[in-house]
C-alpha cells in the first residue's frame, strides 16, 4: 500500500523551521511597531516573551539546518 502521507525530508523540514523563525522575527518586528514611548511591566513581559519564542525558533531552525546536512563553525571571529 502507498503511502499517501510521506514523511518529509530534511530540507522541508528545515524550510518549516525557518518559516517559523521568520513568523516569530516578525512578531517582534509588529511588537516594536507598536511599543509606547513608555514601555510598561505588561509590555517588558511580551518583549521577553516574543524573545524567548524567536530564540526556540531560531534553535529549531539551527537544529533542522544540521540534519540537512548545513553544518557551519562557529561565525564568530577567532579570539587569538
Amino acid at each position: 500500500m502507498t503511502d499517501l502521507y510521506p514523511t518529509a525530508d530534511d530540507r522541508e523540514l528545515l524550510r518549516q523551521a525557518a518559516a517559523a523563525h521568520t513568523a516569530a522575527t516578525r512578531e517582534v518586528e509588529a511588537f516594536l511597531r507598536r511599543l509606547p514611548e513608555v514601555p510598561d511591566p505588561a509590555d517588558i513581559t511580551e518583549y521577553a516573551n516574543l524573545l524567548s519564542r524567536e530564540d526556540r525558533a531560531r534553535g529549531e531552525r539551527d537544529t533542522a539546518a544540521d540534519a540537512a546536512g548545513l553544518m557551519i563553525g562557529s561565525m564568530e571571529p577567532d579570539q587569538g
